[in-house]
């Protein structure tokens, strides 16, 4: 099976050109007829027919049978083959990996969660990653020649064009992606971790049809995936997103990135694991109270656990962080006018007790006209948004879904 069309850029050839619509319609609205494909695509059924008995010819369409219909002839439904080719996406994550793996279709082959990694920003560090990708990609149960291409996600400052990573592995001259594609054999993207999670809630998650979308990753810092019209949003180089880093507070607390005031320095889990710190030394109670005297690194998995078991100090801190987030999310819903913003990243894992004060704050402080347009959504797909949206932007990215 040749897939040279696939990743040509040679808009020249119409035929090529067609192949690669037709394609991106399967891949955006599932399998159809070709009548459903001619009208789409403004074609005739014979040209249709011709170019889809060709990709199936080369492997990529299948023939599912007859549609049923209430009378008349029952036409032939065509879709994607899944096994034509496969994607794999690696989300990095402060001390683990989530791996996995798409088919042709975009369903998943394989999932694997919470892999043991240390997350630095170390050649040694960039080599288990390698290491644990590439064993990841031998256990898989297809050939490799068959993997197609895959996707990274990277927090910080990305530019998934040029294929730089600014903020972590910035060790040489050469792009980290091609430093990843010589280590682990096959194409490969790197994306902002943020965007990658907005890009797998908008195709498998919580998303229902919406094309303007807001994506607030509430992580360790805080960064916003932006959907414009069902297109993601990069900027001019891939920097867009950067929520966090609003000047918003009149404080010393220095952020990560080396200014004062940041939003993310009181409306973040870094915010909260700090504040928390703060307010126990004070003489507040928590039921973390032993980890924290014996020295324990406190965990996002630790202040979720807390807040689930109703710790009070913890409750009261993730309200006040609510209520500072909602006030910066009124000001996007302010600028952007969006359908949809979603809650996402592992501070959406405490459900109501961040989304409530995120919404009162969102009422208090948007224009009142905005926000009735605007539907706020909780991630559907948790911690799995990155590693899914990976799987899938390395699909949208290699077949040119996606031009970035």
């Amino acid at each position: 099976m040749s897939t040279k069309f696939l990743i040509s850029s040679d808009n020249n050839n119409r035929s090529e050109v067609l192949k690669k619509k037709i394609i991106h319609y399967y891949i955006a609205n599932g399998d159809g007829t070709i009548a459903d494909l001619g009208r789409e695509m403004d074609l005739s059924i014979p040209t249709v027919t011709k170019l889809i008995t060709e990709l199936q010819e080369d492997g990529y369409i299948l023939d599912f049978g007859k549609q049923d219909t209430n009378g008349g002839r029952k036409p032939n439904i065509y879709g994607l083959n899944p096994v034509s080719g496969y994607f794999v996406g690696v989300d990095i994550l402060k001390d683990k990996l989530n791996l996995g793996a798409v088919d042709f279709k975009g369903d998943t082959v394989v999932l694997e969660e919470n892999i043991p990694y240390k997350m630095e920003n170390t050649p040694a560090s960039l080599e288990e990653l390698c290491r644990l990708t590439n064993t990841f990609i031998d256990k898989l149960p297809v050939e490799r020649d068959k993997i197609l291409a895959a996707c990274v996600n990277i927090s910080g400052r990305v530019n998934p064009t040029s294929g730089y990573s600014y903020s972590i592995f910035y060790f040489e001259e050469k792009p980290l992606a091609q430093i990843l594609e010589e280590k682990l054999k096959t194409k490969v993207f790197i994306e902002n971790d943020t965007r990658a999670m907005t890009y797998g809630e908008y195709m498998r998650g919580v998303v229902k049809g919406e094309k303007n979308i807001l994506f607030i990753n509430m992580t360790w810092g805080l960064g916003v995936g932006i959907i414009i019209d069902g297109n993601l949003y990069y900027g001019k180089s891939g920097f867009s997103g950067e929520f966090g880093h609003f000047r918003f507070f009149d404080s010393e607390v220095i952020c990560h990135c080396g200014k004062k005031g940041c939003l993310e320095t009181g409306a973040s889990g870094s915010a909260l694991q700090r504040i928390l710190l703060e307010r126990y030394k004070e003489g507040s109670s928590t039921i973390l109270a032993s980890k924290i005297d014996n020295g324990k690194y406190i965990s996002f998995d630790d202040l979720i656990e807390a807040i689930r078991k109703e710790d009070i100090l913890c409750i009261d801190i993730l309200e006040e962080i609510g209520l500072n987030l909602g006030k910066g999310i009124a000001g996007l819903i302010n600028l952007f006018n969006p359908e949809l913003v979603v809650l996402g990243g592992p501070l959406s894992l405490t459900g109501e007790y961040i989304s409530l004060p995120i919404k009162s704050a969102i009422r208090k402080y948007s224009l009142n006209l905005v926000n009735q347009d605007t539907e706020i959504r909780i991630s559907r797909l948790g911690e799995r948004a990155g590693v899914l949206g990976a799987c899938l932007l390395s699909r949208s990215k290699l077949l040119g879904v996606i031009h970035a």
